[in-house]
């Protein structure tokens, strides 16, 4: 049985500003405080890749960490979409489409994200009230 307390972590491309607006909205909407977050370019991000022999080294995807398992890309989205409960939980219905599909659909808006969105020249900044939510 999985317990409640048990964490999932985050990790996320640390100066995209895309990433840092989804992280916000997660913040925002994650009334369990299911989530931790880590950027992708910290060492407790880089540590806890290595123990998943998990080699990012683009940092062009959002990674999941749920217990022993992890999610990339369209899966991690749409895992954390599901937990978020009230509406959003409705995204993960796209699970069902093959990975490839959503994978590419993914992959074309994280090509095109620094140039749609810009990007920072460090990591995001936490708001004090979030701060325990972040791994370091």
């Amino acid at each position: 049985m999985k317990s409640k307390n048990i964490k999932s972590i985050i990790l996320f491309d640390g100066i995209c500003n895309l990433c840092n607006s989804s992280v916000q909205f997660v913040l925002k909407h994650d009334i369990k405080k299911k989530f931790l977050f880590a950027s992708l370019q910290s060492d407790a991000a880089i540590k806890h890749l290595l123990q998943f022999n998990y080699k990012n080294k683009d940092f062009d995807s959002i990674v999941l960490i749920e217990g022993n398992k992890i999610y990339n890309k369209s899966s991690a989205a749409l895992r954390i979409a599901k937990e978020l409960g009230l509406f959003w939980n409705v995204f993960y219905v796209f699970i069902i489409l093959p990975k490839f599909i959503r994978d590419g659909i993914y992959d074309y808006i994280a090509g095109n994200r620094y140039k749609w969105f810009g990007k920072k020249n460090s990591c995001l900044f936490f708001v004090e009230e979030y701060k325990n939510r972040f791994i370091i």
